[in-house]
């Protein structure tokens, strides 16, 4: 029943990224059941075309279990990784790999940022869909705890916004997610 792949940042179990796309599909009334999502773990992945999920894919497409394919991936920043950094520079590497694979006329990409910088990852993401007030009180927090780490100031953004907002998660009414409604709405077109 299978028709959608969306291959994401992290593990298949439940990690932020799958867990938004998750919620989203779900507002957007989509079947999940039709859906099927391939944890990369790394960002790196994405841009090793041996890797053992694309294999797995390019099983599923030729099976027939699959019929699109959405990839979603964190723009992350350019002065991190000249090579894989930033928006374009994903959004790049990513079509090449996308050629690589011959799947180019059934694949789509997201890349996940802050939409005015084209910067960052989820969590900039979801900073940018929240008021400039509520921004400022999380910004303020993580300026005075003084958190060195690039992945601790990621699990703790994620952390801070679901126990200060947990009865609305998500704005998904913002007009930041239309472009990724959008294009998970496209998958079934």
């Amino acid at each position: 029943m299978v028709k959608v792949a969306i291959l994401h940042e992290g593990n298949n179990s439940n990690t932020h990224d799958n867990e938004l796309i998750k919620l989203l599909i779900e507002k957007l009334d989509l079947n999940i059941d039709e859906f099927k999502f391939f944890g990369m773990g790394s960002k790196c992945n994405f841009f090793k075309v041996d890797y053992k999920n694309y294999k797995e894919l390019k099983l599923d497409i030729d099976l027939g279990n699959v019929s699109k394919v959405l990839f979603v991936v964190d723009a992350d920043y350019e002065e991190n990784d000249k090579t894989y950094g930033g928006y374009t520079n994903t959004k790049q590497e990513l079509e090449k790999i996308i050629e690589e694979l011959e799947i180019k006329d059934i694949s789509d990409i997201y890349i996940m940022c802050e939409p005015a910088s084209q910067c960052g990852y989820l969590e900039s993401f979801i900073l940018s869909t929240i008021s400039k007030k509520q921004k400022e009180c999380i910004e303020t927090f993580l300026d005075c705890s003084e958190f060195k780490s690039k992945e601790n100031h990621k699990a703790i953004l994620n952390q801070i916004y679901k126990i200060a907002y947990p009865n609305a998660p998500f704005d998904f009414s913002h007009p930041n997610f239309n472009e990724l409604k959008e294009k998970l709405k496209n998958l079934f077109k």
